[in-house]
């Protein structure tokens, strides 16, 4: 079967469903996934087959309306945020529609809710892929509400419905616009395919560890929380002999970088911060720059290694402790990699994992970035290398490695897919 994967967002926010891919093709089937341009050979080095979406999504990021969406810190700013969004998400819409050509299943993330209506009009399945519960319960508040005081559990399944409707407030005037243009008409049954993906032919699979958000007992048989989907990343990738040099000449570093979040302008500023809050900490610090949160400074200490990116699966374990913005991939890895986090949120689901890594005392209270110094980096970073965060860090990392998210992820699509029910 030919299934598409239609993804959205950053490198990690696509890295995930790549996994997910391979696992797919392992499984017999032939997988195309729909990512944005700069991702064609991260896919297409995998052995997958790459369909474009066009644009340079390091440059959507720099948008003003982008900006203003990743620093929303409370589910107002959500909504208007992804209200501005709407603009550039149109544009993607065509792009998404003709990956799913000739496809027996789509698998899509909730960013690309078009996905939904494709497979309606194509009669095939639609498998709603997600890198983060979305699905309602009364177990937990929707993530973006999950940093807000706790009112009980009628109270958090109406977090999860208007979270719901927030994600489709997002998508809806953008699919309509483009299915009137392309078919003279809306999609059929044009309403919130969220609340629709809880049977066998429109499963939703969850990518996130049951160690970390334990499945709910009031979601459908149909909604699997299957465990994170994880790439062996760039398996022919080695470390520069500097960055060998630098782990070997001393005791374990602390990592911080905070990947597509950061303002370049404050660069150089969060940099020396990050540098002191080492210092005061005691600890060698290796610092990522990733799209400008950092820079490379021109007087660096002995004690601190600058590079641009590496892979996390290969760094994480080497690690003493990470330090970073709060991104769900990023927080997937460490939690993976047994060492302690230190969350410094900027916006969105951030602050939720932020307080999970801390609710699982794997980690620190997580800091803000409005509020970061770097007295309280400092202090963040001496609490999260004590011996109960990192016995309980190295417990949670060992469960987590025991799961195989990707590949039951694929067993649950080949078996919506040879169902051949269409959406």
């Amino acid at each position: 079967m030919l299934i598409s994967i239609l993804t959205t967002g950053t490198r990690g926010d696509t890295q995930p469903y790549i996994a997910l891919g391979l696992a797919l093709q392992k499984a017999g089937h032939q997988v195309r996934v729909a990512a944005f341009e700069n991702y064609e050979s991260f896919v297409k080095e995998h052995g997958l087959e790459f369909y474009p979406i066009k644009g340079d999504v390091s440059k959507v990021t720099t948008t003003d309306s982008s900006i203003a969406a990743m620093k929303a810190d409370n589910p107002l700013k959500v909504l208007f945020s992804f209200n501005k969004l709407k603009a550039l998400v149109f544009d993607l819409q065509k792009d998404f529609f003709n990956a799913c050509v000739g496809a027996d299943a789509v698998v899509y993330h909730p960013g690309a809710a078009i996905g939904y209506f494709i497979a309606q009009r194509l009669k095939i399945p639609a498998i709603l892929a997600t890198p983060f519960p979305m699905t309602p319960t009364r177990d937990y508040p929707a993530l973006i509400f999950y940093n807000t005081p706790r009112l009980g559990k009628t109270f958090n399944l109406a977090t999860h419905k208007i979270f719901g409707k927030i994600m489709w407030f997002a998508s809806s005037s953008p699919v309509k616009q483009y299915w009137k243009q392309e078919f003279g008409h809306a999609p059929e049954n044009f309403t919130s395919p969220f609340d629709k993906q809880n049977t066998q032919s429109l499963p939703t699979i969850v990518s996130c560890s049951n160690f970390v958000f334990p499945r709910p007992n009031d979601w459908s048989e149909h909604v699997y929380n299957t465990g994170y989907w994880f790439l062996e990343e760039e398996a022919a990738w080695k470390p520069s002999p500097a960055l060998l040099n630098f782990l070997e000449k001393g005791a374990p570093p602390v990592y911080v970088g905070f990947g597509s979040i950061g303002d370049p302008a404050l660069a150089a500023q969060t940099t020396a911060l990050v540098i002191k809050a080492l210092k005061l900490s005691g600890q060698r610090g290796i610092l990522a720059t990733g799209w400008s949160g950092l820079s490379n400074l021109a007087d660096i200490p002995p004690e601190i290694f600058i590079l641009e990116s590496v892979p996390h699966s290969w760094l994480f374990p080497r690690m003493a402790a990470v330090v970073h913005h709060g991104g769900a991939g990023t927080t997937a890895a460490g939690l993976w990699a047994g060492v302690p986090s230190v969350l410094i949120p900027s916006g969105n689901d951030q602050f939720a994992w932020g307080r999970r890594v801390f609710e699982l005392g794997v980690g620190a209270k997580p800091i803000p970035r409005k509020k970061l110094t770097a007295e309280k980096l400092a202090e963040a970073i001496s609490f999260a290398l004590t011996k109960e965060i990192k016995d309980a860090a190295k417990e949670l990392g060992m469960k987590i490695q025991g799961e195989n998210g990707a590949e039951a992820a694929a067993q649950i699509i080949s078996n919506c897919v040879a169902q051949k029910t269409p959406a």
